[in-house]
Order: C-alpha cells, then structure tokens, then sequence
C-alpha cells in the first residue's frame, strides 16, 4: 500500500466546557489513522476562541499543559496529512482568523480542484494569504461572506467549491459542519450521552465518545450543533450522482466504521471472497499485510478453503522520526515496519493480501521477506483493480509518473515485485462488494465525477508562501 492517509474532522458542542477538548483529543486520537502530520484542537466559550496546534501525532501535540487552556462550551479538532499545502505548521489545521462577525476556527477533509482559481481570486480582491492550504481559502471566502449567520454564509459560499470536504467550523456559539454535495468523504454525527452533539469522519470516533443516534451528515446537508439541541438544514441539493470514495471502503477507514449503512469490515471481508473467486490459486496459508488486509484475507481464506495465518507482524510504534536513517535503513525501510514470521511461512505456498499497489515500493520488499522467512511460492492478489489514474480529492496518490500501474503491465508489476502470480479486483467486484449507491472510483477509470484539468497539485501554492 502506497496511498497516504487523508484527514480527520471531529467537532462537538457539549453543556460543560471543562471536558470539551478533552473530549476532542479523545475523539481525534479514534482518527489518528487519517493522518500523522500535524493536529490541532480549537475551542471557544462563546466569546473567545483559543487554538493550539502543530506537528506531529496527537499524543505528541497534546499533553495535559497544552490542553488545560483550552476551555469552552464548543471545538473542532483535525488531524492531518497533507493533500493541498505541504506538511508545515502554517498548514495545520484548525484555521483560526478574527472576522467581523467574531472568531471563526475551520478544519476540513478533502480537497478543491478550483482552489487555485479562488485563491487568486481572494488576492484579486486584497485579500493576504499565509498559508498554502485550500482550508484558508475556505476561511477566508466565510469570513468574507453575506449573511447573518455562519450557516447563511456557509450557504452562500458552498456553491463556489468544487471537490471534496467535509468541514467543522466553530463560530462564537456554535459548531457547525458541513459536507459537500457528492458525497466523497464520511461525516457522521451524533448525540453525547451527557447531553449535546459530536460530529465526525468516522464512526469510530463518535462509538468512542458513547455517542447515541448516529447518523450520516447527508451530501449537501448543514448541521448546527449546540450543547442542548442539533438543527439541520439543506444548503445543496445532493448532486445527481453520488461519488463516495470507493478507497475509504477498501483501505482508509477504520474497520470498525459504518458508513452509507454498511460496516467497513464487512465490506473488506466481501473484496476478500470476491477477490478469491475472481483470481483462485493453489496454495497453502493466506496472509495478509497489517492491519488494513486482516478483513480482506480473512474473507479470501473462508471463500477458497486456503487456511489464514500471520505471515507478517507489524510494528505498530515505528511511527515518525526526526532522525534521518542511514542509507541501509533506508534501503530496508520496509523491513524496519514489518518482520515475517518464519515459522509460518517455511516451505508453504503463500497468498499475500494487500489492498492496493500504488507506487510499488511496498510491495516488493515484503514479497522478499516472505521468500527469506521460506515461503517457496508468492502470489499477490489486491483487493481493488489497479490504481491508474491520480486522486484529486484528498487522497494523495501522486502524478501519473508516480503511479506504477498507469506506465506498466499487470505482467510487468509482476516481475517488478517479484512475485509468483498477481491479480487486482475487477472494478464490478468491487463495486458490488462495496454495495453502496454511487461511488467514486477515478482512481481505477480515470473518470472523474466533474472535469478536474484546473486541480491544483499538492505544492501548488508554496511559490507563493515566503
């Protein structure tokens, strides 16, 4: 797998603002697997609002000194990867900037493809910008916006986005959130079993806050979140053709999230099945590559018989450093994340199931770590058909140059990872698995929901950020 993580959004309004951010951070620490650059947790007691972030992981930005200051009714967190804007500490989100109608703090997931044209825009009209994100793009145009409320300006103001966000914003006394009206990202809200409302990316987050009467935040939809009620209004209409992101189902949600009214680990546990059906092979174990694939392979061992066994085993504290490895470490950098367990793999007919061959620097090296455990055969099965075309809402997939299945064979990737046989999912199996209505599947077709020759690319706007 080669695709890096998106972003994570969590806003909540709650009735005692002693726990408020605590409450964030433990709801972002539910979406930490959305992203590992930066985080940052914005709250207001509905006269002032406070902000604190930077890089880093959740538990490296938060500590108890940094939270103790955070003190409000309402808050909005995120925790980032960066898809538009570098990874730098002027890009980590929450935005917070002080408009005339009061504070506004705004964190979002996904990306504009005409953020380059609002941006300059938004210079055109005096307008100094500090960062190279498209969330201060989406600050600005709200801060600059008509209306008498952040919901009439959010309102006024989504028609001019095209592409991908789910957003959290705070105004004084309020939390409001957001999604666009094709549906590419997740966005779900609920009730907080203490009295007011939590919203999120995931599932996961909200079932880690207890969080009753979870439900979608609908393509198009706005909902304002107080500490003793929840309102809902609809700025779009949802677009007539729906685009979820078909690889938050296969790779980047957590298992244990529902989404479009199906669990992602049954979806997995499907491509998995599909996947043996559509591309059999005689072998001896099935394992799969930590954690994403666990589903996967399971469902592939249940359809083809082929018992299920760890082959590798993660290490799951490697996480970011700022010590620069020396040449062989780099060289091994797969090898630093994942060992292959021998005795599972000595003398047998391996099936390695991943859930993506993306730029095809993982692939290879665990292909050799099985061999080097013993595995005598490898063959490579990818529960999604192979990823061709770049992702232009929030998914940092790389140029066309970057992705490996856009220039080669399946032949040629065969060899180029050395292994005994490799098959991808077709995209109905996909599709099917997945089973839900309207799905975005660029990546695979190189059809996108709406023309995207004006996306910016990820560094687009860092000439401009002295």
């Amino acid at each position: 797998m080669g695709a890096k993580e998106e972003c994570g959004v969590i806003g909540l309004a709650c009735p005692d603002g002693e726990q408020t951010a605590q409450l964030a951070f433990f709801g972002l620490f539910a979406l930490q697997h959305r992203g590992q650059e930066a985080a940052g947790i914005a709250v207001s007691d509905g006269q002032r609002a406070r902000l604190h972030k930077d890089v880093g992981l959740i538990s490296q930005v938060f500590t108890p000194e940094t939270l103790a200051p955070l003190h409000g009714y309402h808050a909005i967190g995120h925790t980032r990867y960066s898809t538009s804007g570098s990874s730098t500490a002027r890009n980590a989100q929450p935005f917070l900037v002080e408009t005339m109608h009061g504070p506004l703090a705004l964190a979002h997931n996904g990306n504009l493809v005409n953020a380059t044209e609002l941006r300059a825009e938004l210079f055109g009209r005096g307008f100094a910008l500090t960062a190279s994100s498209d969330t201060e793009v989406m600050s600005l145009m709200l801060a600059a916006g008509g209306g008498r409320s952040w919901e009439d300006r959010l309102e006024r103001t989504m028609p001019a986005w095209k592409g991908a966000y789910s957003l959290v914003l705070i105004g004084a006394d309020r939390v409001v959130a957001a999604r666009d009206p094709w549906g590419f990202r997740p966005l779900s809200v609920g009730r907080l079993p203490g009295g007011g409302h939590a919203v999120a990316s995931e599932t996961c987050a909200l079932r880690t806050l207890d969080c009753v009467e979870v439900r979608e935040v609908e393509p198009g939809e706005i909902v304002t979140l107080t500490h003793h009620e929840m309102l809902s209004r609809r700025s779009m209409g949802p677009a007539p053709r729906q685009a979820r992101c078909s690889f938050e189902f296969v790779y980047f949600s957590r298992p244990d999230s529902d989404w479009a009214g199906t669990n992602v680990h049954a979806v997995r546990q499907r491509l998995g099945a599909a996947l043996a059906a559509e591309a059999p092979i005689d072998a001896d174990v099935v394992v799969p590559v930590p954690d994403s694939s666990i589903p996967a392979a399971i469902g592939y061992a249940r359809a083809s018989g082929i018992p299920y066994n760890d082959g590798l085993i993660k290490n799951r504290y490697i996480g970011r450093t700022f010590i620069e490895p020396t040449q062989h470490l780099r060289e091994r950098r797969v090898a630093m994340k994942f060992n292959a367990l021998g005795a599972n793999l000595a003398g047998q007919r391996v099936v390695m199931i991943d859930d993506s061959l993306v730029r095809g620097t993982t692939a290879g090296p665990l292909v050799r770590l099985l061999r080097e455990a013993g595995a005598t055969e490898v063959h490579v099965r990818i529960t999604c058909p192979p990823i061709a075309h770049p992702c232009h809402m929030g998914v940092d997939m790389g140029t066309y140059d970057e992705l490996v299945a856009a220039r080669m064979s399946i032949e040629e990737l065969r060899v180029m990872i050395g292994a005994d046989s490799l098959a991808f999912l077709s995209r109905a199996a996909m599709l099917t698995a997945i089973g839900a209505d309207g799905c975005c599947d660029a990546c695979f077709t190189g059809e996108y929901p709406f023309p995207v020759s004006d996306a910016a690319a990820k560094d687009a706007f860092e000439a401009a950020i002295v």
